[in-house]
């Protein structure tokens, strides 16, 4: 069985917004393709202007995240790192990286950084203990 790869959740926001810019730029080019037809022309303009738009405000947002990212250097290929939520992976090696004391160990999963997962545990933790 293969095992599963993981990549940092900043390098998979920053290939999204990459996705953006080519599919905006693949619809201005089919816009070129049908130039006969006025309309349909520019509504193929239209929507790939908008998608480079929509990229632009992507990496404006993965920017900001990545500003208020917890720098890290990785135990495994020791290159400096940035990590968000609870669990991640580093950047350049794809180690599975968690700052949090009760992860460690865990198998990795992407769940661990959803609220919803965080409040089950924690209400878990609070029933446990009583």
């Amino acid at each position: 069985m293969a095992q599963l790869v993981y990549s940092s959740k900043i390098n998979k926001i920053r290939t999204f917004a990459l996705c953006l810019i080519f599919a905006g730029i693949g619809f201005m080019y089919i816009g070129l393709l049908v130039k006969k037809i006025d309309w349909l022309m520019l509504l193929f303009f239209i929507v790939g202007i908008l998608f480079v738009v929509s990229s632009t405000v992507v990496y404006l947002w993965i920017g900001m995240l990545s500003m208020k990212a917890v720098p890290i250097v990785c135990p495994s290929c020791d290159k400096p790192t940035k990590m968000l939520g609870r669990v991640d992976a580093c950047m350049h090696c794809k180690q599975t990286l968690t700052l949090d004391k009760e992860l460690e160990g865990k198998e990795f999963d992407e769940k661990y950084n959803k609220r919803s997962y965080r409040k089950a545990a924690l209400s878990e933790a609070k029933k446990k203990s009583k």
